[in-house]
């Protein structure tokens, strides 16, 4: 076998393996506040089961809090799948929701019309979402109920809603109320920014393309 064969053959096997790493890994998102940026923000971590139209996803808090008296609390998760809107007011219909069990928030699920997004956002339809308080829409919500900055939450939806969806389309349609921010609104909406790599993945495929270098090297110098 000549050497650009086996050169080829290599890079092949690099790119096989930072695929299957790439798909065996859930999808992380950074959500920030469009209104306050830094001070608003979380990490959401996404997986999607096709087979079973089932998503489940962890919320973590991670605001930069600077300000007395700001918390930047998580207050209302809703997630509008594309295309942004829909005809009816209550969007995509028919799905089920849970959170994980937690003793530092208390969402309840919903899948009814969940009034505006504010901030700009006066063209999304929420398909469904998390909340809390009894407002019963995201533009309420209870910063004694929500969820801190250092906090984390899980939760699971299901429906035939996402049939047809992909992970990653499902995981950037959502909008994250913050409350208790630092500025005059009180409020911000946060959504998603540039995906963040798995570490396990980049790790992968870094000692793969140091093993190649090393190949390459040794090949040249014969």
């Amino acid at each position: 076998m000549s050497r650009f064969r086996k050169l080829f053959l290599t890079l092949g096997v690099v790119a096989v393996i930072a695929c299957m790493s790439a798909n065996a890994k859930a999808d992380t998102i950074t959500v920030t506040g469009v209104d306050t940026g830094q001070f608003s923000t979380a990490t959401v971590v996404c997986e999607f089961n096709a087979q079973t139209n089932t998503f489940t996803f962890t919320i973590t808090n991670t605001s930069a809090i600077t300000q007395p008296g700001s918390t930047s609390t998580i207050t209302g998760i809703g997630f509008d799948l594309p295309p942004v809107g829909n005809a009816s007011a209550s969007g995509l219909n028919g799905f089920t929701g849970s959170q994980a069990p937690s003793l530092s928030s208390n969402f309840t699920f919903s899948d009814a019309d969940l009034g505006n997004v504010p901030h700009g956002f006066g063209t999304v339809v929420l398909d469904f979402g998390f909340i809390t308080g009894n407002s019963g829409n995201f533009s309420g919500g209870s910063v004694n109920d929500g969820l801190a900055p250092g906090e984390s939450a899980s939760f699971t939806v299901s429906g035939a809603g996402f049939a047809g969806f992909t992970e990653a389309e499902i995981c950037n349609a959502i909008f994250v109320r913050f409350q208790n921010v630092n500025t005059g609104a009180g409020s911000d909406v946060g959504v998603p920014g540039d995906p963040v790599p798995e570490p396990s993945s980049m790790l992968l495929l870094g000692s793969a393309l140091v093993g190649l270098g090393g190949y390459v090297r040794r090949r040249m110098r014969r």
